[in-house]
C-alpha cells in the first residue's frame, strides 16, 4: 500500500507542475491579508512571490522523488527573505506565522486537487497523512534554516551598528570645533548608515559670547554631507540660516525633544523636505524613501536637529537604526556643546587678556620695545602669558614677562591680577628680588583664597630694570627662562655684527612656594643691546628640543633687523610656523643710553650750609638747559629733599637732576629711613617740606637699595620748551 501512496502523490506532483506560478500566486494573495509588510513593502512582495514558488517546486519534487526530508535543504531565496526581514526589522516571529500560513495553505491546496486523480477516498486519506508528514517536516527543517539566516543577518547588523557607534566615538569631537564636530557627524554616518545626513544649529548654540536668546527659532546649516556630489537632495548651503514651519515634523521634534522616524510613500515627500514642486519631484527621483529626526540636546538644552536620510540604500530605517541615531547624536551634542563651551571661554578669555595686555605704553628714553602675544592653538584653551613695559623713576624702565599655570578664564583672571600687582609693586621702586619676594606672598594668599576645585595657583615671571644713565640691567627670576642678550659688535666705528649670549641669569623658584629666596644679577649693556623677554611656549615644544629651538632664537637674532617689529615677526615665523601648542608671550626691547649732558651730579657735605649751593648747581644746571622758568620751582624741591638728607640720613649725599621726558631731581643718602607726610600743627616749626614738594611737582617716591635710599620728585617740562621727550602714547606692539 505505501508504494502504491508514493506512487499517487507523484502522479499528483507532476499534475500540479504546470500550476506552480499559479499556486504561488495564490498563496501570496491568502498571505497579503495576514502580513501587512506584504502590501507596504514592493521588495519584500517581489521576493516572497519568488520564495512561494521556490516552496511549492520543492514540495512537488519531495512528493515525485520521495527523497529523505531532513536531507533537502531550503532555496537560496528563502533564506535571503530571512535575511530581508532581518534588515527590515521585521520580527522572526512574523517570518515563522508566514511560513505556517503559507505551507497549511499549500497543503491544503494540492489535498484539494487530488480527488480529480481518483474516487478511492481510502488513497487520498492515507495520501493526505503521508503529505502532512512531508509538508510539516519540511517546514521544520527550513524554518530552522530561516532562523539561522535571520540571526546571523541580524548579528551582522549589530556588528556593523557596534563598529559604527565605535568609530563614532573615535571619529567624533576630535576638536574643540563646533563646525568641525558637526562636518564629523556627517562623515561618519554617510558611510554606511545614511545616504544624506544635516546638521543644524540654533544661533543660540553658534554664539560665541553666550548672549544669544535660546528661544529663537533660527536655526543655521552648519554641515551637511551626501552619497552623491554637491548634495542636490538639500537646497541649503552650509553657513544658510532658516527656520521650520511650527507644525512641522522637524519644529515637533526640537520642541518635544523626541526622535521621529518617519517613512516618506513615492508621492507624500513633505514640504519642509521639498518647498517646491520641482525639488518634491527631484527627490521622489532619488527614491527617497525614510527619514530619521533627532535633535541635538546636551545639559538640558536643545542646540539643533539631525537627519538622517535614506535614498539609495533600499532598506528603510527601522527602529534599531532610530535607537542608534540617537546614540550618536547623543554623543555628538556633548562634543559640541563642549566645544561651544569651551569657544566661549575661550573668547572671554582672550578679550579678558587682551584687555589686561599693555597696548600702549608712555614714551620714554630707556629703551625702544616691540611685542608680541599669540594665544595657544591646543583644545587646552588660553594661558596666562603676560608681558608688561612699566616707566620708573630716574629714567629708568621695567620689563616684565610672566606665565600663569593653568588655562582658562581662571588663568587669565589670575594674570590681571598678578600685572597689577607688579605694577603696584614697581610703583614703590622695589629691588628685582625684593619685588618677586612680595609678589610670591601674593601668589601664595591667592592659593589661600581659592578652592580647591580651581587648582593650585602658580606662576613664573621675570623681572628686569634697565637704567639709561648707567647702561646698568637688574634682572631676578622666578622660575622663568632667562633673557637673551644681544650685544652689538663693533670695529672701529663700524658695526659689523652681533654676538648672541644667553644672560647668566639665577633662576629662583616659581611664585606660591614660599620661603625661598630670589636674587638680583646685574650687568651692563653697551647701547643698541636687545634684551628678548619671551615664556616658553616661544621654545618649548614636544615635538622639538629646547636646545634647537634655542639655536634657531639665537640664529634669528644675531641677524636681527633694525626694525624691531620685523625682529618679532621673524622670531614668530622660525620658531612657530603653525600654531602654537602652548600661549606665547614676546618682548624685544633695545637699549638706549641717556645723553651725559642731560644727567647733572654733585656730591655734596652732611652740612646743612651745603643746601645753598645745591640750590645754585640746580639754577645753573636749568640756565644750561634752558628751563630757567623751573628755577623757582626745582631749588623750593631740591632744597627741601637736601635739607631732609642733611637733618634724617647718612652721607655719602649726592644730587643728580635728569632731564628726560620730564625733569627729575634725585637726592640720595646712605640712610635706609624712608620719609613720609605728615600734617604739620599750626605751630610747628618743620614737617612741612615733603608737603610742599608733593604739591609743587607732579610725581615724587622714594627707592631703596642696598646702598641706602633715593628720593625723587618729577616735573613735566613746559609746553614751549621746545623738547621732543614729552610723554607721548605709542604702541607697543600687535597681540597676535
Amino acid at each position: 500500500m505505501g508504494t502504491d501512496v508514493d506512487a499517487f502523490l507523484g502522479q499528483l506532483a507532476r499534475h500540479l507542475r504546470t500550476q506552480v506560478e499559479k499556486l504561488a500566486g495564490l498563496l501570496l494573495q491568502h498571505l497579503n491579508g495576514e502580513l501587512p509588510e506584504l502590501r507596504e513593502e514592493r521588495e519584500i512582495a517581489a521576493l516572497t512571490l519568488e520564495e512561494t514558488a521556490q516552496h511549492v517546486t520543492t514540495i512537488l519534487d519531495l512528493l515525485e522523488h520521495q527523497p529523505d526530508v531532513s536531507a533537502s535543504k531550503a532555496p537560496s531565496v528563502v533564506l535571503e527573505v530571512g535575511r530581508l526581514y532581518a534588515r527590515r526589522g521585521i520580527p522572526v516571529s512574523r517570518l515563522l506565522r508566514g511560513y505556517r500560513l503559507g505551507h497549511l495553505s499549500l497543503l491544503e491546496m494540492v489535498q484539494a486537487e487530488a480527488p480529480r486523480l481518483t474516487s478511492d477516498w481510502h488513497m487520498i486519506h492515507l495520501a493526505a497523512m503521508r503529505l502532512i508528514t512531508i509538508g510539516f517536516d519540511y517546514v521544520d527543517r527550513s524554518s530552522e534554516e530561516v532562523v539561522a539566516a535571520y540571526q546571523e543577518e541580524r548579528d551582522h547588523l549589530l556588528q556593523r551598528r557596534l563598529a559604527l557607534t565605535n568609530r563614532a566615538s573615535k571619529r567624533i569631537g576630535t576638536t574643540l570645533d563646533v563646525t568641525r564636530t558637526a562636518q564629523e557627524l556627517t562623515e561618519v554616518c554617510t558611510e554606511e548608515f545614511a545616504d544624506l545626513v544635516t546638521v543644524d544649529l540654533f544661533d543660540s548654540a553658534l554664539d560665541e559670547t553666550g548672549t544669544g536668546s535660546p528661544e529663537a527659532p533660527t536655526q543655521r546649516r552648519v554641515a551637511q554631507r551626501s552619497v552623491l556630489d554637491g548634495c542636490p537632495e538639500s537646497l541649503l548651503r552650509i553657513g544658510e540660516a532658516h527656520s521650520y514651519p511650527d507644525d512641522s515634523e522637524p519644529a515637533r521634534t526640537l520642541a518635544t525633544g523626541r526622535s521621529v522616524l518617519h517613512h516618506i510613500g513615492r508621492t507624500e515627500v513633505p514640504m519642509w523636505m521639498a518647498p517646491s514642486e520641482s525639488h518634491s519631484q527631484a527627490l521622489s527621483a532619488l527614491g527617497l524613501h525614510s527619514v530619521l529626526l533627532v535633535a541635538l540636546h546636551a545639559r538640558g538644552e536643545t542646540l539643533g536637529l539631525v537627519q538622517f536620510s535614506r535614498h539609495r540604500t533600499s532598506v528603510p530605517f527601522d527602529d534599531d537604526d532610530l535607537l542608534l541615531a540617537q546614540e550618536i547624536v547623543s554623543r555628538t551634542a556633548v562634543s559640541i556643546d563642549n566645544a561651544r563651551r569651551y569657544t566661549r571661554e575661550r573668547s572671554t578669555a582672550l578679550a579678558l587678556q587682551r584687555t589686561l595686555l599693555p597696548r600702549h605704553t608712555v614714551k620714554q628714553s630707556a629703551v625702544e620695545a616691540a611685542s608680541r602675544y599669540l594665544p595657544a592653538g591646543s583644545r587646552a584653551g588660553v594661558g596666562g602669558d603676560w608681558y608688561d613695559v612699566i616707566p620708573l623713576s630716574g629714567a629708568r624702565v621695567a620689563l616684565v614677562v610672566g606665565d600663569v599655570v593653568g588655562r582658562g578664564l581662571h588663568a587669565a583672571a589670575t594674570m590681571g591680577r598678578l600685572r597689577t600687582a607688579v605694577r603696584a609693586f614697581a610703583d614703590i621702586d622695589l629691588m628685582p628680588d625684593e619685588l618677586l619676594t612680595h609678589l610670591d606672598d601674593v601668589v601664595i594668599r591667592m592659593q589661600r583664597e581659592e578652592s580647591r576645585d580651581e587648582g593650585e595657583t602658580s606662576a613664573t615671571c621675570l623681572y628686569a630694570i634697565y637704567d639709561p644713565v648707567s647702561r646698568l640691567c637688574s634682572v631676578a627670576s622666578a622660575g622663568h627662562v632667562p633673557p637673551t642678550v644681544v650685544t652689538p659688535s663693533t670695529t672701529g666705528e663700524a658695526r659689523t655684527a652681533s654676538v648672541v649670549e644667553l644672560s647668566e641669569v639665577s633662576v629662583g623658584p616659581p611664585l606660591g612656594l614660599g620661603g625661598l629666596p630670589f636674587e638680583t644679577t646685574e650687568f651692563q649693556l653697551e647701547e643698541g643691546s636687545l634684551l628678548v623677554l619671551h615664556t616658553d611656549g616661544l621654545i618649548a615644544d614636544r615635538t622639538r628640543d629646547v636646545d634647537v629651538a634655542l639655536t634657531t632664537l639665537h640664529d634669528v637674532l644675531a641677524s636681527a633687523p633694525e626694525s624691531l617689529e620685523e625682529t618679532c615677526d621673524h622670531l614668530v615665523a622660525a620658531l612657530l610656523p603653525s600654531r602654537p601648542a602652548d600661549d606665547v608671550a614676546l618682548l624685544v626691547a633695545r637699549t638706549r643710553a641717556l645723553d651725559p649732558d642731560h644727567v647733572a651730579a654733585i656730591n655734596l657735605p652732611s652740612d646743612p650750609a651745603a643746601v645753598s649751593g645745591a640750590r645754585r648747581f640746580a639754577s645753573d644746571v636749568l640756565a644750561a638747559w634752558g628751563l630757567e622758568e623751573m628755577s623757582f620751582t626745582t631749588e623750593l624741591a631740591v632744597s627741601e629733599l637736601v635739607t631732609n638728607a642733611i637733618r634724617y640720613g647718612k652721607s655719602p649725599i649726592q644730587l643728580r637732576l635728569i632731564l628726560q621726558s620730564t625733569l627729575t631731581c634725585e637726592v640720595s643718602d646712605a640712610s635706609s629711613t624712608a620719609p613720609h607726610l605728615r600734617r604739620a600743627r599750626i605751630f610747628d616749626e618743620g614737617g612741612r617740606g615733603l608737603l610742599l614738594v608733593a604739591q609743587l611737582t607732579d610725581h615724587w617716591g622714594a627707592r631703596h637699595s642696598r646702598e641706602g635710599k633715593v628720593i625723587w620728585a618729577e616735573q613735566a617740562l613746559p609746553a614751549d620748551s621746545g623738547s621732543d621727550h614729552r610723554a607721548n602714547e605709542t604702541p607697543l606692539g600687535p597681540q597676535g
